[in-house]
């Protein structure tokens, strides 16, 4: 028996981190306030904590784009797999050179190179694509708010978010 209808869950399910920061920050508030001194030293890691997990809460929230998409997407051990309809394949994580919102396809997709292989397009709307927020965040060097703001704007250029830099051997000058 539930009390909620399923639009309803689904929309509390989609703010589940910053619903759960809230009430992390609201109970180390309700510490550092009303009991007393001894309580508020648990209170104040409290609200810290409370903030921290409403702001990632906030990020992953920008970064959803919906489950009704083609495909589905599994991150599994540092390796980004995509099952399409069409289409699929998989990239590790660790020898990925770039990532690149297409935004001239519809819907927009993720491009996903590694050297040896053909591009792996996926879809930003596909079914388990919010585990790509995570899976992105371990790419060394990469800015998370420009991802999501390149995510949100608008136009049809495609968009290099990341790129890996490849560190080459210093040159030697025989003479």
């Amino acid at each position: 028996m539930t009390f909620l209808r399923p639009e309803a869950a689904e929309s509390l399910w989609r703010w589940r981190e910053v619903i759960a920061g809230a009430v992390l920050g609201l109970t180390g508030l309700w510490l550092v306030a009303v009991p007393g001194f001894l309580l508020a030293v648990v209170g104040y890691p409290l609200i810290a904590a409370g903030a921290g997990l409403a702001w990632i809460g906030v990020q992953r929230l920008r970064f959803r784009a919906g489950r009704d998409g083609p495909g589905a997407v599994q991150v599994d051990e540092g390796e980004v797999t995509y099952f399409g309809p069409l289409t699929g394949g998989t990239v590790a994580l660790r020898e990925m050179q770039s990532l690149t919102l297409e935004r001239n396809m519809y819907p927009a997709h993720w491009r996903l190179e590694q050297p040896g292989q053909s591009a792996l397009l996926i879809p930003v709307n596909a079914a388990g694509s919010e585990a790509l927020f995570d899976a992105f965040a371990t790419l060394p060097g990469i800015r998370t708010e420009r991802m999501l703001g390149e995510l949100r704007a608008g136009g049809v250029q495609s968009v290099v978010i990341w790129q890996r830099h490849v560190q080459r051997p210093p040159v030697r000058v025989l003479h």
